[in-house]
């Protein structure tokens, strides 16, 4: 392969050489191609092609994570090896792209004239598509919103689709592990760096994660491990509502101006799911040509970040698994190639029923037909820990009125599983919760035993009526499979800073012990409770490293050096019946 920027004289010598595989195929790469943008700044990128003249489709991938990386590198080479030019580019002020590094500001704009620029070349039949997952699937949302001509579709996974909405925080409670480990640790400067030290036995205590991300304030929390302070985090703290600096790359708002079909991908445990899941309801709803609206697709498994076959703690059978290759390339074969392969004629939605785990294909979501079923929270007023007599049921509530626990941030429930991804140093994915539990500050309410399956597939709503004494606090909810041996298993789960309660865009303090009506977005599911199965429901105030600890100071986000304890109240009364609305199917 080509060598590096560095050695210049290699380059002018050798501008491409031909690589072969183990397949009979052979590839040629085109190495250090310039790419200008509109500002005079210059993007490089690898270009692989197929062996001989001619013109050919092309997908565009742009990453930050370097375009010699192991995984995206051998996936340029199969794309080559069927037929593809695949342009693989470093974003701006990363790796050997010129620029300044700010994640997210300006992929929309570099993404619209690498689009076009791709489609200019001579070995480019014009006809261009857009390829990656994670912020390579980002930054496809950035370039479509700007509508560049030569765009024919874009198959973004497990991509965000709004950054404050579903990348930086949920329900406006800041994702710390993820947001930390990724913008502090590992992407500050222009070459990605290792996150090993952190959670390394021989590294020292003080840089550990265990030391850091419980240090407050949060402000300065960049100096803990980076040293000094890293710009982009302490802007993400600062803007800490979904104000004018977060509507400016959100794509959410801007999906009229998607005029191709989009396929996304996603995993029930991947952290974000909401941006799959909103990526492909948008699109049905406001994408910008009646085809992009007609055609665009998604398919969610039991996955985290990527396909699996086992993923936490579950293994979810042969079935589980996919090859994602294999569903973009015929995706990309019909929109680029002209491919009748009826792609575009199946059901918009795949999905992955846990529990039955099967596949399968449906019209919509929410899916047509869906029943949206309350079941209500009840107890004797004793419904902390799972042994407490927290009950979850179709009647409205009996006995007590409430249900109350105290919330120290100095000892806030730990993450157990759930929706995170890229080595943080919390596990993702579905994990026994009883662990957490047994907590005194987690309560929990939980159904009888099912005589009966019961599927649910869509989204996940909690109506909580509750209060606290302080000026603002967390409400975190998990939504649980309780197998007959004890197994509690996370299906999904939603977190609501209550400031928020009004839109992330509208931040209100609290009145001590004032009740206070909130609705939390939990995503959604796709589960069979099996015979023998529970529905449990598990509330508390803090999901620990996964999300920041609340301080109930009501301090602005990363302003609290301080904390207080909070006592927590959650009522289930004839006229504030707290409730889970859940997504009720026929079975699989």
């Amino acid at each position: 392969m080509c060598q590096p920027a560095l050695l210049a004289a290699v380059l002018s010598a050798f501008p491409c050489l031909v690589f072969a595989q183990q397949t009979p195929e052979k590839i040629r790469i085109l190495r250090y191609q310039p790419v200008l943008m509109r500002d005079g700044v210059k993007l490089y990128a690898d270009v692989y092609l197929p062996v001989g003249a001619g013109r050919f489709p092309v997908l565009v991938t742009r990453t930050p994570y370097g375009v010699q990386r192991d995984g995206t590198h051998q996936t340029a080479i199969r794309y080559a090896q069927h037929g593809y030019a695949f342009v693989m580019q470093d974003v701006r002020g990363r790796y050997e792209s010129e620029g300044a590094w700010e994640p997210f500001r300006n992929e929309a704009r570099d993404g619209y004239d690498t689009v076009e620029w791709a489609a200019r070349q001579p070995w480019s039949n014009g006809k261009v598509g857009l390829q990656g997952g994670s912020y390579l699937g980002h930054v496809q949302w950035r370039a479509a919103t700007q509508s560049p001509p030569s765009l024919l579709t874009l198959f973004p996974a497990v991509a965000s689709t709004s950054i404050y909405r579903n990348w930086l925080t949920q329900g406006g409670a800041f994702r710390l592990s993820f947001n930390y480990g990724w913008g502090v640790v590992r992407m500050p400067n222009r070459i990605m760096l290792p996150q090993y030290w952190h959670t390394a036995d021989y590294a020292p205590e003080s840089l550990k994660y265990a030391t850091i991300l419980p240090h407050l304030p949060l402000g300065d929390g960049d100096l803990q491990s980076a040293d000094y302070a890293v710009r982009h985090y302490r802007d993400w703290l600062k803007h800490q509502s979904y104000d004018q600096y977060w509507r400016e790359i959100s794509d959410e708002d801007l999906l009229e101006k998607v005029k191709v079909p989009a396929h996304t991908s996603g995993g029930w445990f991947d952290i974000f799911l909401n941006g799959t899941i909103n990526g492909f309801t948008g699109m049905r709803l406001r994408g910008g040509t009646e085809k992009a609206r007609r055609e665009s697709k998604m398919i969610i498994g039991a996955w985290g970040h990527g396909p699996s076959r086992k993923f936490g703690e579950v293994d979810f059978g042969p079935e589980a698994n996919r090859d994602l290759f294999q569903r973009q390339l015929r995706w990309y074969d019909h929109y680029l190639k002209g491919v009748d392969n009826g792609i575009d004629r199946e059901p918009p939605l795949e999905i992955f029923y846990m529990g039955a785990n099967k596949w399968r294909h449906a019209g919509d979501w929410p899916l047509p037909g869906t029943r949206f079923t309350p079941f209500y929270l009840s107890s004797g007023g004793s419904a902390n820990t799972a042994k407490g007599d927290g009950r979850l049921g179709a009647g409205k509530p009996a006995g007590a009125t409430r249900d109350q626990y105290t919330y120290d941030p100095n000892n806030p429930a730990p993450t157990v599983g759930g929706n995170n991804c890229c080595g943080t140093p919390t596990a993702a994915g579905p994990r026994d919760q009883q662990p957490v539990e047994a907590r005194a500050d987690v309560l929990v309410y939980t159904s009888d035993a099912l005589k009966e399956q019961l599927a649910v597939a869509g989204p996940v709503r909690m109506k909580l009526y509750a209060a606290t004494d302080g000026r603002d606090t967390d409400w975190m909810i998990k939504l649980v499979d309780v197998h007959p041996n004890g197994f509690a298993m996370n299906i999904a789960e939603g977190i609501l800073r209550a400031r928020f309660r009004k839109g992330l865009d509208k931040m209100e303090l609290l009145q001590s012990n004032q009740p206070y009506e909130f609705d939390i977005d939990m995503a959604g599911t796709a589960n069979v409770f099996l015979p023998g199965h529970r529905i449990r429901v598990d509330i508390t105030s803090s999901n620990f490293p996964q999300f920041d600890r609340n301080p109930n100071t009501g301090d602005d986000l990363g302003a609290s050096a301080a904390v207080r304890s909070a006592r927590q109240t959650i009522l289930h009364t004839a006229d504030k019946p707290s409730h889970i609305v859940l997504p009720v199917v026929p079975a699989p």
